[in-house]
């Protein structure tokens, strides 16, 4: 009976840290890629200069193409779904990707990814899906800010509930300037801290685990010698 509670109090374990983890959320335990950063902070040792994108969408029937554009370094993706751009008198629409330099460094926030400056030959008709990856090393950004230049003002557009692990996610339907961060008076709550409770339940899944090894040489011995016994029996 104790044999059989404590499996059922492991399979618990497991469901409840399973229903906790989001999508990708094991991904986080890979090496993650060194971020590349335009102004590496202080303690960024061997920082390569980031990347920029480039992509060419066609124009069928009238209607431009579903395609993504990304740095050569994957640090920012941005996702355009079929008929995303107004394609009067087109028959290509190219979108560019570049880092900011010098850093942007606006008042009263702080940056956790590089700036970026997202362009295009033609405008937005329906939203575009953000995507801006995040070193390992720093607080986690808490939202994404826009902006119409490198110089401001920076307005949050907010961040998606789920994303990939250091990465943050959010929505546009305007090209310009992007850069994910938090407020400077503020603690960031993303992260590898969120990750923290899943973590901790999975080691109390191996401890249990590792805790009923015991028992089960014990009960397993006692059988043994209950089987002896019998057949020493006349």
């Amino acid at each position: 009976m104790k044999q059989a509670g404590l499996l059922a109090l492991v399979a618990a374990l497991y469901l409840l840290a399973a229903w906790m983890v989001a999508p990708g959320f094991y991904d986080g335990f890979t090496p993650q890629q060194p971020y590349n950063w335009v102004c590496p902070p202080v303690h960024v040792s061997g920082n390569l200069p980031p990347m920029s994108g480039h992509l060419v969408i066609k124009v069928i029937n009238g209607v431009s193409d579903a395609n993504s554009a990304f740095t050569d370094d994957g640090q920012v993706v941005i996702g355009f779904l079929p008929g995303a751009f107004d394609v009067t008198g087109k028959t290509s629409i190219t979108v560019d990707i570049k880092p900011v330099s010098p850093c942007s460094k606006p008042s009263g926030l702080t940056f956790a990814t590089n700036s970026y400056v997202i362009t295009s030959d033609a405008p937005l008709v329906k939203k575009a899906n953000l995507v801006m990856r995040y070193s390992d090393i720093i607080p986690a950004p808490s939202t994404v800010y826009y902006a119409t230049s490198a110089d401001g003002p920076w307005k949050s557009i907010g961040a998606l509930n789920e994303a990939q692990p250091f990465t943050i996610d959010t929505t546009t339907d305007q090209f310009g300037y992007y850069a994910a961060g938090y407020p400077s008076n503020a603690v960031s709550h993303g992260g590898p801290s969120s990750q923290i409770l899943p973590i901790v339940i999975a080691a109390l899944i191996i401890l249990v685990l590792i805790a009923g090894i015991p028992l089960a040489m014990m009960r397993r011995r006692q059988a043994s010698d209950e089987g002896e016994a019998d057949e020493a029996e006349p």
